[in-house]
């Protein structure tokens, strides 16, 4: 396989020219000029791993962007968070610069762009790896991968914006929307400080709407600055100057963004980590698309690991049942009642039973939960008031856990067709290539 998603030319078609060459389409020109927009006006590209999305946006007369199109996308690899090291096969996450030299026309996954990964955060901490594109073909080991249909639309915007006089096309790329209930969730998660920086970027975007000023510096992103001298990725930063408007509504947006967040935490919801097999791909691909890469990995959903309060997942759930409707009699006072385990297969879908996953990160799993039957035990006494009139026995299930996700995915096999050949796609829903800000689009001009 491939490392990352080198990139290789395509020397098999004639064709690879014109393939770059083609028009967006005319529903996609309609759709620009209902947001006030044209084909040359300036591109941003935003993008989420979790929900397998890759938006379009567009620079409108008034000097704001608008939402153009979401396209599902087709496969991306790794797991939630940032890529750390070549061979590791995670789609990069933070703020990235597409220029017309990283334009690739001649690409053996159809049509590519690279996304100028490492950027100067990725140095500052050094990170490794390179060539990670957007591309075609429905294969990733690293890239953000789409279908060909998709992938050419795409490249026919950035080129229009590129022949338009954008010298640089803004590309955000986040682990999941950066939503109260996605920040709930994944509170305490290792990458949470790092996400909440690319949050406030987005924050920036979101209250502006125009593209957001980037400068590193304290190894750090520092978003809707300028600096007053040179900035150094390592060295802390200089005299930063900012734009007090823009700043109050950011701070603004943080403070009832936090207190949403904590909403949700008094309502207990569970901090949480998900864990893949390889990646994703968008819901509207499930099962339809014949030239996927490593397909057996996308066969179940990504294992939701619960995780308590100091980080650390639960290494079981423990649920009593209610007892048996056949009275038992009651045991005489002073004796323990018998206890019955019960263990539950992994894969039950009893109500409350949440299958505990090793940590990936740790390598290790959890030890399962054991219970022993002890009269010296005096908190089951309490619990079940022994002594007296007490309830009939309960039955306690133990939900075991499952074994550990591998660390050591195996790469995504090689396509057993043609490079060069177009992704062999069944009925797709109307909406599976793009789903427009405002209108539906016609798969005829996919």
């Amino acid at each position: 396989m491939l490392a990352g998603c080198e990139e290789q030319v395509d020397t098999s078609s004639t064709g690879s020219s014109a393939k770059s060459l083609r028009p967006i389409p005319q529903q996609t020109l309609t759709q620009m000029e209902a947001l006030g927009t044209t084909a040359s006006s300036p591109t941003l590209i935003r993008t989420y791993k979790k929900e397998a999305e890759f938006e379009i946006w567009k620079k409108k007369s008034d000097g704001q962007y608008a939402l153009l199109k979401t396209f599902p996308m087709c496969r991306w690899s790794g797991q939630l968070g940032p890529k750390l090291r070549e061979g590791d096969h995670q789609v990069p996450e933070g703020f990235y610069t597409i220029t017309p030299g990283q334009m690739n026309p001649n690409s053996a996954y159809y049509l590519s762009f690279n996304v100028g990964y490492p950027n100067a955060f990725d140095r500052a901490w050094d990170r490794t790896g390179g060539t990670i594109m957007v591309h075609g073909i429905c294969s990733s080991a690293g890239c953000y991968s789409m279908t060909d249909a998709q992938i050419a639309e795409i490249y026919a915007i950035a080129r229009e914006s590129f022949n338009g006089g954008q010298r640089e096309i803004q590309m955000q790329s986040y682990p999941f929307k950066m939503t109260a209930e996605n920040l709930a969730k994944h509170r305490l998660d290792p990458n949470i400080d790092f996400w909440k920086q690319l949050k406030n970027g987005s924050d920036h975007f979101e209250v502006t709407k125009t593209e957001t000023p980037v400068l590193v510096c304290g190894k750090r992103y520092v978003f809707g600055a300028h600096a007053e001298g040179e900035v150094s990725p390592r060295a802390p930063c200089p005299t930063l100057h900012r734009d007090g408007d823009v700043e109050s509504l950011v701070a603004e947006k943080q403070a009832k963004d936090d207190e949403a967040v904590a909403a949700l935490v008094a309502k207990g919801v569970k901090p949480i980590r998900l864990v893949y097999q390889d990646g994703g791909q968008n819901p509207v691909f499930a099962g339809k698309v014949d030239d996927v890469s490593a397909p057996e990995a996308l066969l179940e959903p990504p294992r939701e690991i619960v995780l308590d309060n100091s980080g650390k997942p639960i290494p079981a759930v423990v649920k009593v049942a209610n007892a048996s409707a056949e009275p038992r009699p009651a045991p005489s006072r002073g004796h323990t009642p018998a206890v019955e385990t019960v263990k539950v297969a992994a894969n039950s879908t009893t109500v409350g039973a949440t299958p505990a996953v090793a940590d990936s990160a740790a390598g290790a799993a959890p030890s399962p939960l054991a219970f022993v039957a002890d009269s010296s035990k005096t908190w089951v006494k309490n619990l079940f008031k022994v002594g007296g009139d007490e309830p009939p026995a309960p039955v306690i299930q133990v939900f075991e856990p499952e074994q550990p996700i591998p660390t050591d995915v195996p790469l995504p096999p090689r396509r057993s067709a043609s490079l060069d050949s177009p992704v062999r796609m069944a009925a797709l829903p109307a909406d599976a290539s793009a789903k427009p800000a405002a209108a539906t689009t016609d798969p005829a001009t996919q």
